[in-house]
């Protein structure tokens, strides 16, 4: 048999183990008030698509936005790529340890 046959055959083996699980009781988790609760009205999507298009993002001012945030990080790791101690504290450190 080849591998392909064989995996083929190994997933046939582990497929009725998927029927073993044991579903959790789900009986009265709903409250009674939402089982009482009528049905939500249905509304029609042309209203609700036109909303979301007018409520939409403005591309210019988060490009805007997102440049001045690129701009702050990329000085931000600027800074961090310097030394961590100056040079008078880095001749302190080493003095020390001898």
């Amino acid at each position: 048999m080849n591998l392909r046959c064989c995996l083929r055959l190994a997933a046939l083996a582990c497929l009725p183990l998927a029927g073993c699980a044991q579903f959790p009781a789900l009986e009265g988790t709903i409250p009674p008030e939402l089982e009482a609760a009528p049905f939500p009205d249905l509304v029609p999507i042309a209203p609700v698509l036109a909303e979301a298009k007018e409520g939409g993002v403005d591309p210019v001012a988060t490009r805007a936005g997102l440049d001045d945030r690129v701009a702050r990080l990329r000085a931000r790791a600027a800074r961090l790529r310097g030394p961590v101690l100056s040079r008078a504290e880095r001749i302190r450190l080493e003095r020390g340890l001898r």
